[in-house]
Protein backbone atom coordinates (compact mmCIF):
# COMPACT_ATOMS: atom_id res chain seq x y z
CA UNK A 1 0.00 0.00 0.00
CA UNK A 2 2.90 2.41 -0.67
CA UNK A 3 1.14 3.89 -3.46
CA UNK A 4 -1.55 5.48 -1.28
CA UNK A 5 -1.70 9.19 -0.72
CA UNK A 6 -1.76 10.25 2.62
CA UNK A 7 -1.04 13.89 1.45
CA UNK A 8 -4.40 14.62 1.26
CA UNK A 9 -4.98 18.98 0.82
CA UNK A 10 -6.74 20.52 2.80
CA UNK A 11 -8.86 22.88 1.15
CA UNK A 12 -10.05 19.27 -0.80
CA UNK A 13 -13.99 18.33 -0.74
CA UNK A 14 -14.54 14.67 -1.35
CA UNK A 15 -17.54 12.20 -2.70
CA UNK A 16 -17.35 10.45 0.77
CA UNK A 17 -15.74 10.50 4.09
CA UNK A 18 -14.87 7.03 5.91
CA UNK A 19 -13.44 7.89 9.50
CA UNK A 20 -11.75 4.39 10.87
CA UNK A 21 -9.96 1.94 9.11
CA UNK A 22 -10.82 -1.48 10.52
CA UNK A 23 -13.15 -3.85 10.08
CA UNK A 24 -16.20 -1.65 9.23
CA UNK A 25 -14.61 1.51 8.00
CA UNK A 26 -12.10 -0.97 5.50
CA UNK A 27 -15.08 -2.18 4.06
CA UNK A 28 -16.88 0.88 3.59
CA UNK A 29 -14.05 2.21 1.81
CA UNK A 30 -13.71 -0.72 -0.26
CA UNK A 31 -17.74 0.05 -1.47
CA UNK A 32 -17.75 3.69 -1.97
CA UNK A 33 -14.57 3.32 -3.92
CA UNK A 34 -15.61 0.70 -6.12
CA UNK A 35 -19.02 2.67 -6.70
CA UNK A 36 -16.95 5.71 -7.68
CA UNK A 37 -16.93 7.86 -4.65
CA UNK A 38 -13.51 9.70 -4.10
CA UNK A 39 -13.23 8.77 -0.71
CA UNK A 40 -11.13 9.76 2.32
CA UNK A 41 -10.66 7.52 5.20
CA UNK A 42 -9.56 9.53 8.17
CA UNK A 43 -7.58 7.23 10.47
CA UNK A 44 -6.81 8.39 14.09
CA UNK A 45 -3.04 6.43 14.42
CA UNK A 46 -0.15 5.75 12.11
CA UNK A 47 -0.28 3.93 8.77
CA UNK A 48 0.21 0.47 8.92
CA UNK A 49 1.36 -1.41 5.08
CA UNK A 50 0.70 -4.86 5.02
CA UNK A 51 3.96 -7.32 5.51
CA UNK A 52 6.43 -4.08 5.68
CA UNK A 53 5.18 -2.90 8.94
CA UNK A 54 4.51 -6.40 10.88
CA UNK A 55 7.78 -6.56 12.81
CA UNK A 56 7.17 -9.40 14.89
CA UNK A 57 5.43 -11.34 12.34
CA UNK A 58 8.31 -14.30 12.37
CA UNK A 59 9.92 -13.65 15.45
CA UNK A 60 10.54 -16.27 18.35
CA UNK A 61 10.27 -15.33 21.94
CA UNK A 62 14.12 -15.77 22.07
CA UNK A 63 14.17 -13.12 19.35
CA UNK A 64 12.32 -10.48 22.02
CA UNK A 65 13.52 -8.78 24.36
CA UNK A 66 12.90 -9.97 27.64
CA UNK A 67 11.40 -13.45 25.87
CA UNK A 68 8.31 -11.24 24.60
CA UNK A 69 7.47 -9.42 27.80
CA UNK A 70 6.98 -5.86 28.13
CA UNK A 71 8.93 -3.19 30.15
CA UNK A 72 7.77 -1.31 32.85
CA UNK A 73 7.41 1.84 30.72
CA UNK A 74 5.17 -0.16 28.19
CA UNK A 75 3.05 -1.52 30.68
CA UNK A 76 2.38 2.15 32.12
CA UNK A 77 1.67 3.04 28.50
CA UNK A 78 -1.03 0.29 28.71
CA UNK A 79 -1.77 0.13 31.94
CA UNK A 80 -5.86 -0.52 30.82
CA UNK A 81 -5.33 -2.55 28.21
CA UNK A 82 -3.11 -5.03 30.00
CA UNK A 83 -5.72 -6.40 32.03
CA UNK A 84 -6.88 -7.96 28.85
CA UNK A 85 -3.76 -9.74 28.65
CA UNK A 86 -3.33 -9.99 24.52
CA UNK A 87 -0.35 -7.40 25.12
CA UNK A 88 2.73 -8.86 24.64
CA UNK A 89 5.87 -7.66 23.15
CA UNK A 90 4.94 -9.21 19.85
CA UNK A 91 1.82 -6.99 19.99
CA UNK A 92 2.16 -4.08 21.88
CA UNK A 93 2.56 -1.99 18.82
CA UNK A 94 -0.81 -2.40 18.07
CA UNK A 95 -2.18 -1.60 20.69
CA UNK A 96 -3.72 2.50 21.48
CA UNK A 97 -1.35 4.20 24.36
CA UNK A 98 -3.83 4.13 27.33
CA UNK A 99 -1.84 7.47 29.07
CA UNK A 100 -2.26 9.62 25.72
CA UNK A 101 -6.05 8.53 25.11
CA UNK A 102 -7.01 7.72 28.73
CA UNK A 103 -10.84 6.84 30.02
CA UNK A 104 -13.04 6.72 33.16
CA UNK A 105 -14.68 3.64 34.59
CA UNK A 106 -17.56 4.70 36.58
CA UNK A 107 -17.60 0.96 36.92
CA UNK A 108 -15.26 -1.23 35.67
CA UNK A 109 -14.84 -1.40 32.41
CA UNK A 110 -11.94 -2.61 29.85
CA UNK A 111 -11.65 -1.15 27.14
CA UNK A 112 -8.97 -2.58 24.20
CA UNK A 113 -8.30 0.14 21.41
CA UNK A 114 -5.91 0.05 18.36
CA UNK A 115 -5.16 3.38 16.84
CA UNK A 116 -3.65 2.61 13.01
CA UNK A 117 -4.89 1.67 9.89
CA UNK A 118 -7.10 -1.42 10.19
CA UNK A 119 -7.69 -1.20 13.80
CA UNK A 120 -8.22 -3.96 15.51
CA UNK A 121 -8.64 -5.92 12.00
CA UNK A 122 -5.04 -6.97 12.63
CA UNK A 123 -5.85 -8.13 15.85
CA UNK A 124 -9.01 -9.32 16.27
CA UNK A 125 -10.25 -13.60 16.58
CA UNK A 126 -11.96 -13.97 13.62
CA UNK A 127 -14.57 -16.01 14.45
CA UNK A 128 -17.36 -15.22 12.20
CA UNK A 129 -20.96 -16.35 12.71
CA UNK A 130 -24.11 -15.15 10.85
CA UNK A 131 -27.13 -13.96 13.48
CA UNK A 132 -30.80 -15.62 12.74
CA UNK A 133 -34.12 -14.18 13.32
CA UNK A 134 -33.18 -15.71 16.92
CA UNK A 135 -31.67 -12.83 17.31
CA UNK A 136 -33.12 -10.23 15.13
CA UNK A 137 -36.54 -10.60 16.79
CA UNK A 138 -35.02 -11.23 20.00
CA UNK A 139 -35.71 -8.03 21.96
CA UNK A 140 -39.46 -7.33 20.19
CA UNK A 141 -40.00 -11.22 21.99
CA UNK A 142 -38.74 -10.46 25.54
CA UNK A 143 -39.36 -6.54 25.57
CA UNK A 144 -35.91 -6.09 26.08
CA UNK A 145 -34.84 -2.97 24.04
CA UNK A 146 -36.31 -1.88 21.02
CA UNK A 147 -37.23 -3.79 17.99
CA UNK A 148 -34.38 -4.00 15.06
CA UNK A 149 -35.54 -2.84 12.18
CA UNK A 150 -34.15 -5.25 9.86
CA UNK A 151 -34.69 -8.93 9.66
CA UNK A 152 -31.98 -11.96 8.79
CA UNK A 153 -34.35 -11.87 4.96
CA UNK A 154 -32.48 -8.16 5.06
CA UNK A 155 -29.21 -9.13 5.96
CA UNK A 156 -28.69 -12.45 4.35
CA UNK A 157 -27.54 -11.57 0.62
CA UNK A 158 -25.26 -9.39 2.23
CA UNK A 159 -23.72 -11.66 4.30
CA UNK A 160 -23.17 -13.87 1.31
CA UNK A 161 -21.77 -10.64 -0.58
CA UNK A 162 -19.11 -10.22 2.37
CA UNK A 163 -18.16 -14.06 3.02
CA UNK A 164 -17.22 -14.48 -1.08
CA UNK A 165 -14.80 -11.50 -0.70
CA UNK A 166 -13.35 -12.36 2.89
CA UNK A 167 -13.30 -15.89 2.90
CA UNK A 168 -14.69 -18.17 5.93
CA UNK A 169 -13.98 -21.65 6.45
CA UNK A 170 -16.45 -23.29 8.41
CA UNK A 171 -18.38 -26.44 7.51
CA UNK A 172 -22.45 -26.47 6.82
CA UNK A 173 -25.19 -27.21 9.81
CA UNK A 174 -28.48 -26.23 8.49
CA UNK A 175 -29.52 -24.97 12.37
CA UNK A 176 -31.94 -22.69 12.18
CA UNK A 177 -30.02 -20.44 14.92
CA UNK A 178 -26.67 -20.90 13.36
CA UNK A 179 -27.65 -19.93 9.59
CA UNK A 180 -24.82 -21.48 7.39
CA UNK A 181 -22.23 -19.11 5.76
CA UNK A 182 -20.78 -19.30 1.74
CA UNK A 183 -18.18 -21.30 3.47
CA UNK A 184 -13.99 -22.23 2.00
CA UNK A 185 -13.37 -25.83 2.88
CA UNK A 186 -13.14 -26.38 7.29
CA UNK A 187 -10.59 -26.70 9.11
CA UNK A 188 -10.41 -30.25 10.82
CA UNK A 189 -11.02 -31.03 14.47
CA UNK A 190 -8.20 -32.85 15.99
CA UNK A 191 -8.32 -36.65 17.50
CA UNK A 192 -9.75 -35.62 21.09
CA UNK A 193 -12.11 -33.14 19.55
CA UNK A 194 -13.63 -35.50 17.05
CA UNK A 195 -13.76 -38.23 20.44
CA UNK A 196 -15.95 -35.24 22.41
CA UNK A 197 -18.16 -34.02 19.37
CA UNK A 198 -19.22 -38.14 19.08
CA UNK A 199 -19.80 -38.51 22.69
CA UNK A 200 -21.37 -34.90 23.16
CA UNK A 201 -23.75 -35.30 20.12
CA UNK A 202 -24.57 -38.39 21.66
CA UNK A 203 -25.15 -37.55 24.77
CA UNK A 204 -27.02 -34.58 24.11
CA UNK A 205 -29.40 -34.66 21.38
CA UNK A 206 -29.86 -31.16 19.95
CA UNK A 207 -26.10 -29.92 20.85
CA UNK A 208 -23.06 -29.81 18.06
CA UNK A 209 -19.60 -29.59 18.16
CA UNK A 210 -17.80 -28.26 15.13
CA UNK A 211 -14.95 -26.46 14.14
CA UNK A 212 -14.95 -22.80 14.31
CA UNK A 213 -15.98 -20.58 11.53
CA UNK A 214 -13.25 -18.16 10.72
CA UNK A 215 -11.91 -15.63 8.28
CA UNK A 216 -9.41 -18.01 7.95
CA UNK A 217 -8.31 -18.99 4.36
CA UNK A 218 -7.84 -23.06 4.11
CA UNK A 219 -7.04 -22.32 0.12
CA UNK A 220 -6.00 -19.52 -1.63
CA UNK A 221 -8.44 -17.35 -2.05
CA UNK A 222 -8.58 -13.06 -4.01
CA UNK A 223 -4.77 -13.09 -4.49
CA UNK A 224 -4.30 -14.00 -0.94
CA UNK A 225 -2.45 -16.92 0.64
CA UNK A 226 -3.88 -19.84 2.78
CA UNK A 227 -3.04 -20.53 6.15
CA UNK A 228 0.31 -21.85 7.53
CA UNK A 229 -1.21 -22.74 11.10
CA UNK A 230 1.50 -20.14 12.42
CA UNK A 231 -0.99 -18.86 14.94
CA UNK A 232 0.87 -15.82 15.02
CA UNK A 233 -1.79 -13.34 13.59
CA UNK A 234 -2.34 -10.80 15.67
CA UNK A 235 1.50 -10.13 14.68
CA UNK A 236 0.16 -9.26 11.31
CA UNK A 237 -0.01 -12.14 8.80
CA UNK A 238 2.10 -12.08 5.73
CA UNK A 239 0.57 -14.46 3.92
CA UNK A 240 -2.71 -11.89 3.90
CA UNK A 241 -4.54 -15.51 5.56
CA UNK A 242 -6.65 -14.05 7.74
CA UNK A 243 -8.82 -11.34 6.63
CA UNK A 244 -8.06 -8.05 7.87
CA UNK A 245 -8.62 -4.37 6.45
CA UNK A 246 -4.90 -4.27 5.45
CA UNK A 247 -4.60 -7.41 3.44
CA UNK A 248 -8.44 -7.35 2.04
CA UNK A 249 -10.68 -4.16 1.49
CA UNK A 250 -8.00 -1.40 1.60
CA UNK A 251 -5.99 -3.00 -1.19
CA UNK A 252 -9.30 -3.49 -3.11
CA UNK A 253 -10.24 0.40 -2.63
CA UNK A 254 -6.98 1.39 -3.50
CA UNK A 255 -6.97 -0.22 -7.04
CA UNK A 256 -10.15 1.96 -7.89
CA UNK A 257 -7.79 4.76 -7.79
CA UNK A 258 -10.59 6.68 -5.39
CA UNK A 259 -8.93 6.09 -2.50
CA UNK A 260 -7.09 8.55 0.03
CA UNK A 261 -6.21 7.63 3.56
CA UNK A 262 -5.21 10.90 5.88
CA UNK A 263 -3.44 8.90 8.98
CA UNK A 264 -2.97 10.68 12.54
CA UNK A 265 -6.62 12.67 11.35
CA UNK A 266 -8.13 12.81 15.06
CA UNK A 267 -12.08 13.11 14.57
CA UNK A 268 -13.11 15.97 16.74
CA UNK A 269 -16.51 16.16 15.32
CA UNK A 270 -19.13 16.12 12.38
CA UNK A 271 -19.61 19.23 11.17
CA UNK A 272 -23.78 19.99 10.18
CA UNK A 273 -25.24 22.96 8.50
CA UNK A 274 -28.60 23.73 10.21
CA UNK A 275 -29.93 25.39 7.27
CA UNK A 276 -29.12 22.42 4.63
CA UNK A 277 -30.39 19.96 7.39
CA UNK A 278 -27.82 17.62 7.04
CA UNK A 279 -23.73 17.44 7.60
CA UNK A 280 -21.37 18.88 5.25
CA UNK A 281 -17.88 17.60 6.67
CA UNK A 282 -15.48 16.65 9.14
CA UNK A 283 -13.54 18.53 11.39
CA UNK A 284 -10.13 17.06 12.61
CA UNK A 285 -7.09 17.50 14.73
CA UNK A 286 -3.65 16.63 13.16
CA UNK A 287 -2.27 13.82 15.59
CA UNK A 288 1.42 15.46 15.01
CA UNK A 289 0.51 19.19 14.60
CA UNK A 290 -2.22 19.96 16.95
CA UNK A 291 -3.65 21.96 13.32
CA UNK A 292 -7.74 21.98 13.14
CA UNK A 293 -8.78 21.01 9.52
CA UNK A 294 -12.20 21.02 8.07
CA UNK A 295 -12.72 18.25 5.23
CA UNK A 296 -16.17 18.15 3.33
CA UNK A 297 -18.14 15.60 1.87
CA UNK A 298 -21.83 14.77 0.41
CA UNK A 299 -21.82 11.47 2.48
CA UNK A 300 -20.39 10.55 6.22
CA UNK A 301 -19.70 6.99 7.34
CA UNK A 302 -18.64 6.48 11.25
CA UNK A 303 -16.60 3.23 11.63
CA UNK A 304 -14.40 4.39 14.25
CA UNK A 305 -15.14 1.48 16.54
CA UNK A 306 -18.33 1.60 19.09
CA UNK A 307 -17.29 3.65 21.60
CA UNK A 308 -15.48 5.90 19.63
CA UNK A 309 -18.12 6.53 17.14
CA UNK A 310 -20.11 7.65 19.97
CA UNK A 311 -17.80 10.05 21.34
CA UNK A 312 -17.51 11.73 18.05
CA UNK A 313 -21.38 12.03 18.27
CA UNK A 314 -21.63 12.98 21.60
CA UNK A 315 -19.03 15.93 20.96
CA UNK A 316 -21.03 16.70 17.70
CA UNK A 317 -23.22 19.86 18.93
CA UNK A 318 -24.84 22.60 17.22
CA UNK A 319 -27.18 24.50 17.60
CA UNK A 320 -29.42 21.83 15.95
CA UNK A 321 -28.09 19.19 18.33
CA UNK A 322 -27.11 20.53 21.65
CA UNK A 323 -27.17 17.14 23.06
CA UNK A 324 -24.70 15.63 19.89
CA UNK A 325 -25.64 14.45 16.26
CA UNK A 326 -28.85 12.70 16.16
CA UNK A 327 -29.35 12.56 19.53
CA UNK A 328 -33.15 13.45 19.84
CA UNK A 329 -34.51 10.58 21.62
CA UNK A 330 -31.65 10.48 24.26
CA UNK A 331 -30.61 7.04 23.28
CA UNK A 332 -26.71 8.37 21.98
CA UNK A 333 -24.17 6.76 24.60
CA UNK A 334 -26.85 4.18 26.34
CA UNK A 335 -27.78 0.59 25.92
CA UNK A 336 -24.11 -0.61 25.78
CA UNK A 337 -23.30 -4.20 25.56
CA UNK A 338 -20.77 -7.10 25.36
CA UNK A 339 -20.61 -10.86 26.17
CA UNK A 340 -19.96 -12.55 28.80
CA UNK A 341 -16.73 -14.31 28.75
CA UNK A 342 -14.00 -16.67 30.73
CA UNK A 343 -16.68 -19.19 32.22
CA UNK A 344 -16.67 -22.62 31.32
CA UNK A 345 -14.79 -26.00 32.15
CA UNK A 346 -11.86 -27.97 31.57
CA UNK A 347 -9.71 -31.56 31.93
CA UNK A 348 -7.04 -34.26 31.47
CA UNK A 349 -8.36 -36.82 28.48
CA UNK A 350 -7.41 -40.07 28.78
CA UNK A 351 -6.67 -42.85 25.74
CA UNK A 352 -4.95 -40.82 22.91
CA UNK A 353 -1.31 -40.89 23.91
CA UNK A 354 0.07 -42.15 21.13
CA UNK A 355 -1.45 -39.10 18.88
CA UNK A 356 -0.77 -36.05 18.23
CA UNK A 357 -1.45 -33.07 15.73
CA UNK A 358 0.27 -31.05 13.28
CA UNK A 359 0.77 -27.35 13.23
CA UNK A 360 -0.73 -24.48 15.43
CA UNK A 361 -4.04 -24.45 14.14
CA UNK A 362 -5.51 -20.51 15.40
CA UNK A 363 -9.31 -21.90 15.07
CA UNK A 364 -11.00 -24.03 17.43
CA UNK A 365 -14.12 -25.45 18.49
CA UNK A 366 -17.66 -23.85 18.55
CA UNK A 367 -20.79 -25.40 20.31
CA UNK A 368 -23.30 -23.19 19.08
CA UNK A 369 -26.59 -22.39 20.96
CA UNK A 370 -28.73 -24.78 21.98
CA UNK A 371 -31.02 -23.00 25.04
CA UNK A 372 -34.28 -20.67 24.35
CA UNK A 373 -34.23 -21.77 20.95
CA UNK A 374 -38.31 -22.80 20.94
CA UNK A 375 -40.33 -24.18 23.49
CA UNK A 376 -38.64 -27.34 23.98
CA UNK A 377 -35.67 -25.74 24.80
CA UNK A 378 -36.82 -22.54 26.82
CA UNK A 379 -35.09 -21.93 30.29
CA UNK A 380 -37.24 -20.21 33.61
CA UNK A 381 -33.33 -19.21 34.84
CA UNK A 382 -32.46 -16.16 32.13
CA UNK A 383 -33.13 -15.07 28.60
CA UNK A 384 -31.44 -15.74 26.04
CA UNK A 385 -28.54 -17.39 25.38
CA UNK A 386 -24.91 -18.66 24.86
CA UNK A 387 -22.68 -20.55 22.86
CA UNK A 388 -19.19 -22.36 24.03
CA UNK A 389 -15.69 -22.07 22.22
CA UNK A 390 -12.81 -24.09 23.04
CA UNK A 391 -10.43 -27.01 22.11
CA UNK A 392 -8.27 -30.29 22.67
CA UNK A 393 -4.18 -29.84 22.42
CA UNK A 394 -1.43 -31.34 24.76
CA UNK A 395 0.36 -29.81 27.52
CA UNK A 396 4.01 -29.25 27.42
CA UNK A 397 6.93 -29.54 30.26
CA UNK A 398 5.32 -26.43 31.83
CA UNK A 399 8.53 -27.21 35.33
CA UNK A 400 11.28 -28.06 33.56
CA UNK A 401 13.15 -24.37 35.04
CA UNK A 402 12.56 -26.49 38.57
CA UNK A 403 13.65 -29.81 37.59
CA UNK A 404 16.51 -31.27 39.21
CA UNK A 405 17.27 -33.88 36.62
CA UNK A 406 19.92 -32.80 34.27
CA UNK A 407 21.79 -34.49 31.09
CA UNK A 408 20.08 -36.93 27.87
CA UNK A 409 17.23 -38.01 30.60
CA UNK A 410 15.74 -34.50 31.15
CA UNK A 411 16.43 -33.82 27.32
CA UNK A 412 14.12 -36.77 26.39
CA UNK A 413 11.68 -35.65 28.84
CA UNK A 414 11.23 -32.40 27.33
CA UNK A 415 10.40 -33.78 24.07
CA UNK A 416 7.35 -35.64 25.59
CA UNK A 417 4.09 -34.04 24.98
CA UNK A 418 2.13 -33.91 27.89
CA UNK A 419 -1.22 -34.99 28.52
CA UNK A 420 -4.53 -34.01 26.42
CA UNK A 421 -6.56 -31.14 27.81
CA UNK A 422 -9.70 -29.89 26.39
CA UNK A 423 -11.33 -26.80 28.27
CA UNK A 424 -15.05 -24.86 26.25
CA UNK A 425 -15.34 -21.16 27.47
CA UNK A 426 -19.28 -19.71 26.94
CA UNK A 427 -20.02 -16.64 25.58
CA UNK A 428 -23.31 -15.58 26.62
CA UNK A 429 -25.34 -12.08 25.76
CA UNK A 430 -26.16 -9.08 27.56
CA UNK A 431 -29.20 -7.71 27.56
CA UNK A 432 -29.58 -3.93 26.02
CA UNK A 433 -30.00 -1.71 29.51
CA UNK A 434 -30.47 2.12 28.88
CA UNK A 435 -28.15 2.64 32.03
CA UNK A 436 -25.00 0.83 30.44
CA UNK A 437 -23.90 3.94 29.37
CA UNK A 438 -21.24 6.40 28.18
CA UNK A 439 -21.04 9.88 28.64
CA UNK A 440 -18.42 12.83 27.53
CA UNK A 441 -16.32 14.13 30.14
CA UNK A 442 -14.60 17.29 30.04
CA UNK A 443 -13.05 16.95 33.15
CA UNK A 444 -10.31 14.25 31.83
CA UNK A 445 -8.71 15.59 28.66
CA UNK A 446 -6.55 13.26 26.19
CA UNK A 447 -2.99 14.47 24.87
CA UNK A 448 -4.73 16.77 22.14
CA UNK A 449 -7.43 18.42 24.82
CA UNK A 450 -10.64 16.95 23.78
CA UNK A 451 -12.75 15.36 26.25
CA UNK A 452 -12.66 11.79 26.92
CA UNK A 453 -15.38 9.01 27.94
CA UNK A 454 -16.69 8.29 31.16
CA UNK A 455 -17.95 4.60 31.26
CA UNK A 456 -20.95 3.41 32.97
CA UNK A 457 -21.52 0.04 32.72
CA UNK A 458 -22.52 -3.52 34.56
CA UNK A 459 -23.40 -7.21 33.83
CA UNK A 460 -26.84 -7.57 35.78
CA UNK A 461 -28.63 -10.76 37.05
CA UNK A 462 -29.52 -12.17 33.60
CA UNK A 463 -26.00 -12.26 32.92
CA UNK A 464 -24.81 -13.99 35.72
CA UNK A 465 -27.61 -16.07 35.63
CA UNK A 466 -26.14 -16.97 31.93
CA UNK A 467 -22.97 -17.48 33.20
CA UNK A 468 -23.80 -19.82 36.63
CA UNK A 469 -25.37 -22.04 33.79
CA UNK A 470 -22.40 -21.85 31.29
CA UNK A 471 -20.03 -23.25 34.40
CA UNK A 472 -23.01 -25.50 35.26
CA UNK A 473 -23.43 -27.16 31.77
CA UNK A 474 -19.32 -27.00 30.79
CA UNK A 475 -19.09 -29.13 34.15
CA UNK A 476 -21.34 -31.54 33.12
CA UNK A 477 -20.86 -32.58 29.39
CA UNK A 478 -17.21 -32.65 29.97
CA UNK A 479 -17.76 -35.11 33.07
CA UNK A 480 -20.04 -37.10 31.47
CA UNK A 481 -18.09 -37.55 28.32
CA UNK A 482 -15.26 -39.17 30.24
CA UNK A 483 -13.00 -36.21 30.82
CA UNK A 484 -11.21 -36.19 33.79
CA UNK A 485 -9.97 -33.95 36.76
CA UNK A 486 -12.78 -31.52 35.62
CA UNK A 487 -12.75 -28.08 36.95
CA UNK A 488 -15.12 -25.52 36.48
CA UNK A 489 -14.12 -21.75 36.28
CA UNK A 490 -15.56 -18.36 36.36
CA UNK A 491 -12.58 -15.50 35.99
CA UNK A 492 -15.56 -12.95 37.27
CA UNK A 493 -14.86 -10.10 34.97
CA UNK A 494 -16.25 -6.45 33.86
CA UNK A 495 -17.96 -5.43 30.56
CA UNK A 496 -14.98 -4.95 28.04
CA UNK A 497 -13.15 -8.27 28.18
CA UNK A 498 -15.16 -9.66 25.29
CA UNK A 499 -13.40 -6.91 23.10
CA UNK A 500 -17.34 -7.43 21.48
CA UNK A 501 -18.41 -3.82 22.20
CA UNK A 502 -21.71 -3.15 20.78
CA UNK A 503 -24.67 -0.56 21.21
CA UNK A 504 -24.61 3.28 21.98
CA UNK A 505 -25.89 4.82 18.76
CA UNK A 506 -28.39 1.79 17.74
CA UNK A 507 -30.99 1.25 14.86
CA UNK A 508 -34.73 1.18 15.42
CA UNK A 509 -37.82 1.86 13.98
CA UNK A 510 -38.89 5.15 16.09
CA UNK A 511 -37.03 7.94 15.83
CA UNK A 512 -37.63 8.44 19.53
CA UNK A 513 -36.31 5.23 20.84
CA UNK A 514 -33.56 5.27 18.47
CA UNK A 515 -30.52 6.80 16.87
CA UNK A 516 -30.48 5.36 12.95
CA UNK A 517 -32.94 3.64 10.79
CA UNK A 518 -33.12 0.97 8.89
CA UNK A 519 -30.13 1.34 6.68
CA UNK A 520 -28.09 2.91 9.21
CA UNK A 521 -28.85 6.38 8.88
CA UNK A 522 -28.86 9.12 11.27
CA UNK A 523 -32.66 9.92 11.93
CA UNK A 524 -31.88 13.50 11.36
CA UNK A 525 -29.21 13.29 9.41
CA UNK A 526 -29.54 11.27 6.96
CA UNK A 527 -26.43 11.65 5.14
CA UNK A 528 -24.47 10.26 8.38
CA UNK A 529 -24.42 6.53 8.47
CA UNK A 530 -23.09 4.29 11.64
CA UNK A 531 -22.35 0.58 10.39
CA UNK A 532 -19.65 -0.01 13.08
CA UNK A 533 -20.72 -1.70 16.39
CA UNK A 534 -22.17 1.42 17.96
CA UNK A 535 -24.85 0.48 15.49
CA UNK A 536 -26.25 -2.69 17.21
CA UNK A 537 -29.37 -3.21 19.04
CA UNK A 538 -28.50 -6.50 20.71
CA UNK A 539 -26.10 -8.49 21.20
CA UNK A 540 -26.54 -12.52 20.03
CA UNK A 541 -24.37 -14.55 21.73
CA UNK A 542 -21.84 -14.83 18.60
CA UNK A 543 -18.83 -12.68 17.45
CA UNK A 544 -20.02 -9.53 15.85
CA UNK A 545 -17.89 -9.02 13.09
CA UNK A 546 -19.45 -10.53 10.09
CA UNK A 547 -22.37 -8.52 11.02
CA UNK A 548 -20.93 -5.34 11.28
CA UNK A 549 -18.98 -6.53 7.69
CA UNK A 550 -22.72 -6.82 6.13
CA UNK A 551 -24.28 -4.11 7.70
CA UNK A 552 -21.64 -1.80 6.15
CA UNK A 553 -21.98 -2.98 2.43
CA UNK A 554 -25.89 -2.98 2.94
CA UNK A 555 -25.19 0.38 4.23
CA UNK A 556 -23.17 1.96 1.80
CA UNK A 557 -24.78 0.47 -1.51
CA UNK A 558 -27.96 2.07 -0.35
CA UNK A 559 -26.17 5.30 0.76
CA UNK A 560 -25.16 5.11 -3.13
CA UNK A 561 -28.36 4.49 -4.51
CA UNK A 562 -29.64 7.44 -2.44
CA UNK A 563 -27.46 9.83 -3.86
CA UNK A 564 -27.48 9.45 -7.19
CA UNK A 565 -31.57 10.23 -6.76
CA UNK A 566 -30.48 13.09 -4.96
CA UNK A 567 -32.28 11.90 -1.30
CA UNK A 568 -29.21 12.86 0.61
Amino acid sequence: MANFNIDAQKDLTYDAIVIGSGISGGWAAKELCEKGLKTLVLERGRLVEHVVDYPTMNLDPWDMALRGGLTPEEKRKHYKGIRSGFIGKDTEHFHANDEENPYTEVKPFLWVRAHQMGGRSILWGKQTYRWSDLDFEANARDGHGVDWPIRYKDIAPWYTYVEKFAGISGEPLGLPQLPDSHFLPPMELNCVEKHLKERIEKLYPGRNLIIGRCAHLTVPHNGRGQCQYRNRCSRGCPYGAYFSSNAATLPAANATGNLTIRPFSIVQSIIYDDAKGKATGVRIIDAETNEAIDYSARIIFCNASTLSTTQILLNSRSSRFENGLGNDSGELGHNLMDHTYRIGAMGRVEGFEDKYYKGRRPNGIYIPRYVNIDEATKSDKFLRGFGFQGGAGRAGVMNAANEEAFGAALKEQLLQPGPWEFFITGFAECLPYHDNKVALNADVTDKWGQPTLAIDCEYKENEMALNRQIQADAVEMLEKCGVKEVVGFNNHHEPGYGIHEMGTARMGRDPKTSVLNAFNQVHAARNVFVTDGACMTSSSCVNPSLTYMAITARAADHAVSELNKLNI
